[in-house]
């Protein structure tokens, strides 16, 4: 068994890429060989592809599964007895979601490395923290959504929270003042889902003139910017507006999906998303599924060494994407990093803040 103790003490982003090449393919075989003894489906994907471990270089000889198998199948490495929590993927309505199955130690093993990743970005004191989001969420521990384990995960770094929203989405102005109040003058730690903080917080401050001061706040955000891009909303824009509506500097969007939860890429204060030594990505063109090289644009290929209880640690996405370099980021973090410019043609919705509805 993986020593999952050992690894998470490492540096997330201090491995130059002839190490990190290495050190994750080594860990991805091995997880590989995990998932072929356990889990009977996985093992027949794999035979169909005569897939042979020892012939493997490097991960990228590993076979992908696509995302979306784990809309069609109960894929898992676990014993049914020891399964504590199913986590679904965000869809809308009359739309298959991903089953992903945690027994205690994946699930732990998610909030450890999801505490390493932030803390590089925000440190490790926990503040008062504003969630732009309702707690009916999170209601159903035993089997929620992406958006809830999202809003279980980041409030590890909470030492008090207050939910923005009522159940009806509806913003809670006499909590948040009041709350702002206690902690005034001390740095405050929101997290949200993209589309939600633009429909439900900043048009919301737009009508009331409400205007909180959040300049010592902290943003990280992260669930899907279609529903932005077809109101042409860019980054930038997002980022000005908030400022102007409640005097936010620091913001931080993040890319990840249920089907690798725990496993996030974080967006540095230069606009690009990082990989860390826990995780890779690799750019596949669709035609033929060969690597693309840094800057081409193709299918998105995510890796992580933290899926054992279910087979996702090598998985094709759905999103369009391009590396931009490696080991070279202004901010100073080794690993690749990259930009995300959307889903595929015809791919189904599936953002955590994409696929709300009132």
């Amino acid at each position: 068994m993986i020593n999952y103790d050992e690894l998470l003490k490492v540096d997330p982003y201090g491995i130059n890429k002839e190490e990190k090449k290495i050190w994750i393919s080594t860990i991805l075989k091995d997880l590989t060989e995990h998932h072929y003894k356990s889990c009977l489906e996985y093992k027949k994907i794999l035979d169909a592809f005569n897939f042979n471990i020892e012939q493997v270089k490097d991960y990228t000889d590993i076979p992908f599964l696509p995302v979306r198998l784990f809309k069609k199948y109960n894929l898992k490495s676990i014993d049914d007895k020891d399964i504590i929590k199913t986590l679904t993927s965000s869809g809308t309505t009359g739309q298959e979601v991903s089953k992903i199955f945690l027994d205690k130690r994946a699930s732990t093993l998610q909030t450890k490395m999801l505490t390493k990743l932030v803390a590089n970005f925000i440190g490790k004191a926990r503040m008062p923290m504003i969630i732009l989001d309702t707690s009916a969420v999170i209601k159903n521990r035993a089997m929620f959504s992406a958006r809830g384990a999202g809003i279980i995960g980041f409030s590890i770094f909470a030492k008090e929270k207050i939910f923005a929203f009522d159940e009806n989405m509806e913003l809670n102005i006499e909590g948040l003042k009041a709350f702002l109040d206690k902690y005034k003058e001390q740095p405050i730690f929101l997290f949200g889902f993209t589309f939600m903080i633009w429909e439900y917080f900043y048009k919301k401050l737009l009508e009331t003139e409400y205007r909180p001061d959040l300049s010592k706040g902290i943003l990280i955000h992260g669930g899907g910017w279609k529903k932005l891009i077809d109101s042409a909303v860019t980054r930038e824009e997002f980022h000005k507006k908030l400022n102007e509506v409640c005097g936010i500097n620091h913001i931080y969007d993040y890319y990840g999906m249920v089907e690798q939860t725990g496993t996030i890429y974080i967006e540095c204060e230069h606009g690009n998303l990082h990989t860390s030594v826990f995780s890779d990505i690799c750019v596949r063109r669709p035609n033929d599924f060969s690597i693309a090289p840094i800057g081409e644009k193709g299918l998105l290929e995510v890796v992580s060494i933290l899926p054992y209880s279910y087979p996702g640690h090598i998985l094709l996405t759905e999103d369009e994407g391009a590396i931009c370099g490696e080991d070279d980021c202004p901010c100073g973090r080794l690993g690749k990093y990259f930009k995300i410019f959307g889903r595929i043609k015809n791919a189904e919705i599936r953002g955590c803040s994409d696929t709300y509805g009132k």
